[in-house]
């Protein structure tokens, strides 16, 4: 169903190149059906031409009328310029994707022709390797057709979860910004490494390998984390010391307030949309 579609992204980031890089190596589209613009940097826009074989534009040249699904991948600062240039430039039977942190369905709906398709959906860079976590949430007037068309674009780089809108922002704290919370954990695991005499790299394959280790067994095996943990910590051993300064200096509360905080960002974001379009008008 997705082989003959053409894809449009508006915004050529790290998301952006992350999903296309995912969606080449999936082969299910071909590399000329996508098209790649952003605001001014053409320099980006050459390079991910060159790298992956796609279409990069500036936008005032894209056709949106031969686009089927135009993906919405630029800051969400940015998002009201956007919608602005697109709105007479689609119709409501092409579906628009949203992965802006914190910018809702309804707020894009609004923006945009009557009973326009849209999906808002928060994948993270892990789409690179093919391996995201992405949350995706349908709007007021999508197809059926369009959601399938949607979640199959998406699976390209990963796994997809529909979920409702309102536990999309908690879902940004949990996958959209996850990565970075275990690359932080990984940062202080190989420092210590190193600290402790350990070479840099050895210290850095240690610490990917006891992570992918760990995450294959929760994957493969039925017991629950709690349940893994337990079963690897010996009354009094080296594992219950580790755990006990966990606890001592917060680590378990830390990780709790890094998905809460991030997740009260990303609503705070579509809340300063409103309030500054109000301002606005």
């Amino acid at each position: 169903m997705l082989h003959n579609k053409k894809v449009a992204f508006l915004g050529a980031g790290s998301m952006a190149e992350a999903m296309i890089s995912g969606i080449i190596h999936a082969n299910k589209l071909p590399s000329h059906h996508i098209i790649v613009t952003n605001h001014s940097n053409e320099q980006k826009l050459h390079s991910m031409t060159a790298r992956y074989g796609i279409q990069g534009r500036v936008k005032e040249e894209v056709a949106f009328d031969e686009i089927d699904i135009l993906v919405l991948a630029m800051k969400p600062k940015d998002a009201e310029a956007a919608l602005l240039f697109i709105k007479d430039k689609i119709r409501s039977d092409q579906v628009v994707i949203s992965v802006m942190a914190g910018i809702s369905t309804s707020y894009i709906e609004d923006r945009l022709n009557k009973k326009q398709q849209v999906v808002r959906a928060m994948p993270n860079t892990s789409s690179m390797v093919r391996e995201s976590a992405t949350g995706m949430s349908i709007g007021t007037y999508v197809s059926e057709t369009m959601a399938y068309l949607c979640k199959e674009l998406l699976g390209c780089f990963g796994e997809v979860y529909t979920i409702e809108e309102d536990q999309m922002d908690l879902f940004t704290g949990i996958a959209g910004s996850g990565p970075a919370y275990f690359y932080y954990l990984i940062e202080h695991i190989e420092q210590t490494a190193i600290a402790g005499g350990i070479d840099e790299e050895t210290a850095r394959q240690i610490s990917i390998q006891t992570m992918l280790g760990a995450s294959k067994m929760m994957d493969e095996q039925a017991e629950s984390p709690s349940k893994l943990r337990k079963n690897v910590t010996s009354p009094n051993g080296t594992t219950a010391a580790g755990l006990q300064a966990l606890q001592k200096y917060g680590g378990g509360k830390a990780i709790s307030q890094a998905i809460q905080s991030a997740a009260k960002r990303s609503r705070e974001l579509n809340k300063e949309k409103i309030l500054e379009v109000a301002g606005t008008s």
